[in-house]
């Protein structure tokens, strides 16, 4: 499997999100807000700390690897999303929390 940078995993997560905004419309007549994707992303990132729960043995679940990767992946997908929608450059973010964090540890 080939590495994913931060250009390619916008662009992509952008396609598919256009897909969910057109379902969006058929099912609902109107895209979700931004307000309504946070809420969703909170929804997976919720069902993630599930399922590590269940990975750890503290919660009974089947299937809790794979499911537990996807709602990862959908995670940051959603993260993703919520930049892009809100004017912030992911890139731009993560690098200046890794090197804020960074340097908080080398004081």
């Amino acid at each position: 499997m080939s590495s994913l940078n931060f250009e390619q995993l916008k662009e992509r997560s952008l396609k598919i999100r256009q897909r969910y905004h057109e379902l969006e419309l058929n099912h609902h007549g109107s895209e979700w807000t931004v307000e309504e994707d946070a809420l969703a992303f909170l929804t997976d990132a919720g069902l993630v700390g599930r399922h590590v729960m269940s990975q750890q043995g503290r919660w009974p679940k089947e299937n809790t690897e794979q499911e537990l990767k996807h709602k990862i992946g959908e995670s940051i997908w959603w993260l993703t999303i919520l930049a892009e929608r809100m004017n912030i450059n992911i890139e731009e973010a993560t690098e200046e929390f890794l090197s804020k964090t960074e340097n908080l540890f080398e004081k």
